[in-house]
Formats: structure tokens, sequence, C-alpha cells
């Protein structure tokens, strides 16, 4: 991977990341210092993520050249689901937003699994080449991760106040980041190496991971 490769996607995370930054500081600022309720200060910390959420497509339009499917996902998710919420004054709707999205994409991905047409390998392919038993292994754990964030998020903004809901959203990108990590290793486990070159009797076998 290039290093103009490496600064690009490292660009596009940094907004990605600070539109969430942006919109717990926003809640925060609407929570405890304007004293507004949990409903309320989620609204109005809504327009800041909209607006952060349409930035960041702008530029990773910028910096890409193109719109990646995930981050335009993401992205898309965030600008329906906050302008509904902000039309009906709704903040149920921003909370649904993780359940649907999420419930998407592990549907996406875990009913690829029998048909051996993993969306990962289409899209990541062209930065890495996995044995099938990788691209499996890798979908079946997005998969997984994504119900599970789904449910969870279910589970928390029903029973839940609003502060402890604002908590995991904040949280939820701590564990996908370690989850994402983690992946790295599994990825680097499965990863079909380019053949060397034959050369005269090397003097030590080539000891992978």
């Amino acid at each position: 991977m290039s290093a103009t490769t490496d600064t690009r996607r490292g660009i596009r995370q940094a907004v990605d990341f600070g539109a969430l930054v942006a919109f717990l500081g926003a809640y925060l600022v609407h929570r405890f210092v304007r004293g507004l309720d949990g409903q309320q200060a989620l609204v109005e910390a809504t327009w800041v993520l909209v607006g952060a959420s349409a930035l960041a497509l702008i530029v990773g339009w910028l910096v890409e050249r193109r719109l990646a499917p995930l981050p335009l996902l993401a992205g898309g998710f965030a600008l329906i689901f906050g302008g509904l919420t902000l039309l009906f004054n709704d903040p149920t709707l921003l909370k649904l937003k993780l359940t649907i999205q999420n419930g998407l994409l592990a549907t996406v991905l875990l009913g690829s699994l029998p048909f051996r047409r993993y969306p990962f390998k289409y899209l990541l392919e062209s930065a890495f080449r996995l044995t099938e038993t990788g691209w499996r292994g890798l979908t079946l754990r997005y998969g997984l991760f994504f119900a599970a964030v789904a449910i969870v998020n279910e589970v928390i903004w029903r029973t839940q106040s609003d502060d402890v809901w604002v908590s995991f959203r904040g949280g939820l990108w701590l564990a996908s980041a370690a989850f994402g990590i983690w992946q790295v290793i599994y990825i680097m486990k499965h990863m079909i190496k380019d053949e060397p070159e034959e050369s005269p009797a090397p003097t030590s076998p080539d000891a992978g991971l």
C-alpha cells in the first residue's frame, strides 16, 4: 500500500472520527450547558451530525475522487435519518439508524455465505488477496459483529436513558476500531503471498506468519 493511499485513508478516517466527536460534543453542550432534556439535546446535536456527515462525504470525494461504498453507506444513512430526525423532531429515528444500518450490513454479509459471493472480496480484493477461507471468515466475523451492534443498540435505546445511548454511541467507535485491528491479524494469517522468484538454494527457509 502506497504512502499516498495511507495518507488518503488517514484523512478520511480523521474526518469520520471528527464527525462523531462533533456530534458527541454538541450533545454534551446542549444537554449539560444549555440544560436541555436528552430528547431535545439529541435533536439539536443532529444538526451537527448532518453537517459533519455531508462534510465527510465531500472530503472523501475530494481526497479519493470517488465515494467508497462503506463510507457512502454510513454517510448516506446519517444524512437520511438525521434529516428525518430534524423534520419530525424525533430522535428515535436517529437511534433506529444504527439498528437498520447494521442490520442491513449483517443481512447482506451473512446472506452471502451460502452463495460464496463475499461482498468484501469484491470491495477489497484490489487492496489485498485472501484465501477463500479468509474471505469467508472475514465476512462471517463482520456479519456477526454488525448483527451484535444492531441487537445491542435496540436493547440500549429501548431500555436506557438518552445519556446512556450517547455514551454507547461513543464507545461503539472504540469497539469498532478494536475489532478492526483484530481483523488485521486474521487478514495477515490468510493473505495470499506473491510467489517468490526462483533463486538458487536459499540459505534459510521462509517462516511466514
